[in-house]
């Protein structure tokens, strides 16, 4: 009976992948300037004063290079290769090193300032590109921004690392890309898209310093972030690692759970492998306290509440994961609800593409894009792909 069921949600995810990298072929890339748009609102049309950010960017050029290998359409890498060169030659920093976290619709720098979860990004992206590809000089790069990263972020006395820093590096008081933001100088958040990236490098570069600190950001979850009594992620530090807030994000909970598994696989460590596993199962359960019985989505955090993409998205290949490990049935159907929340609630069937959300009253948040700064296609893509590869 599973098999059945798993092969139709196979099904469905590859036609939803084939779809959805339609549509971003279709609307984010500007040709007629050759160039990338920074942002596409909830009814499709182009945002042509919007600026471009890195993590689009760098989300555009894993997704066009991971999926086509799946899809067996090798005609869609001219995608990844418009994004390999726009990402070059506008967002990395000829003269400090690093990557621009945004540009202007021209090209030129706008935020010139370091942010790891966008160096993570081009790490992901450009170490993707490069193996698919052939060429040496994409995961040059990627690991050029390791090295940078490591250089000007990493905390070398307490672990870890600090969201950001000026363009040559230098440290910052404030960490805030936008006055609604919290500053605090390490959290959950850029330690997961860190550890991503990372795993994602060591997967086609096997360096012993990357494998270090790879593992010593696994070991980080373990001993600083995941809370041993409920199973949660703590999601904000100071640079002490003292808590900073009691704020539960289900969407990250989940998506960790996975991504440690991953790193650990990657490592290869037979004893990190068994305790990755064992802890995903806790997190997804911790994690399924998000999810409401009503519809299936899972909310965002237990402060703000919305059900978004991205959460549902990494719900679903997280849930997935946990009904292999652990054997239970019931993780397997939560994956599945998810997936028909997306069906029924953000997969936009007329336009194309995930719509961001639904808020508190279950009303569509049409003031967000379905591309920006803040929402490229990895998520969506990524659950998309896991599914496919799933056995």
């Amino acid at each position: 009976m599973f098999k059945k069921i798993v092969a139709a949600y196979q099904h469905d995810l590859r036609r939803e992948l084939g779809h959805m990298l339609g549509w971003w072929e279709e609307h984010i890339f500007d040709i007629a300037n050759s160039g990338i748009y920074g942002g596409i609102d909830y009814q499709n049309k182009p945002l042509p004063d919007a600026p471009v950010g890195l993590v689009m960017c760098s989300q555009l050029l894993w997704s066009f290079s991971a999926a086509p290998p799946i899809l067996e359409d090798s005609s869609k890498l001219i995608w990844a290769e418009i994004s390999y060169a726009y990402l070059k030659n506008n967002f990395l920093d000829q003269e400090y090193g690093g990557a621009y976290w945004s540009i202007a619709p021209d090209g030129s720098p706008l935020n010139t300032r370091k942010q790891a979860a966008g160096l993570a990004a081009a790490i992901a992206g450009l170490s993707e590109y490069g193996w698919i590809t052939g060429p040496d000089a994409p995961l040059k790069e990627a690991a050029g921004l390791f090295n940078w990263t490591e250089k000007h972020l990493y905390d070398a006395v307490r672990g870890g690392y600090l969201e950001a820093c000026a363009q040559d590096g230098t440290p910052l008081t404030d960490m805030r890309l936008s006055a609604k933001d919290r500053n605090d100088p390490k959290t959950a958040r850029t330690h997961l898209q860190l550890l991503e990236a990372y795993t994602n490098l060591y997967r086609y570069q096997h360096d012993a310093q990357l494998a270090v600190q790879l593992r010593q950001l696994i070991l980080l979850f373990f001993d600083h972030i995941i809370n041993p009594l409920s199973g949660h992620l703590t999601l904000h530090f100071d640079t002490g690692w003292a808590p900073q807030s009691d704020s539960i994000s289900y969407g990250l909970d989940i998506q960790a759970a996975r991504a440690l598994l991953t790193a650990a696989e990657v490592l290869g460590d037979g004893p990190l492998i068994a305790r990755c596993r064992e802890n995903l199962v806790i997190m997804a359960t911790a994690a399924a306290q998000g999810l409401d019985e009503s519809d299936g989505g899972l909310w965002s955090s237990n402060q703000m509440v919305e059900k978004n993409w991205w959460g549902q998205a990494e719900a679903m290949t997280g849930f997935l994961y946990a009904w292999d490990i652990s054997g239970e049935a019931h993780f397997l159907e939560k994956s599945l609800a998810c997936w028909h929340f997306v069906q029924k609630h953000l997969l936009d069937r007329k336009k194309g593409e995930w719509f961001w959300g639904l808020d508190a009253k279950q009303r569509l948040m049409v003031d967000y894009e379905k591309a920006s700064v803040e929402k490229g296609p990895l998520h969506q893509v990524r659950a998309c792909l896991e599914g496919i590869l799933f056995s």
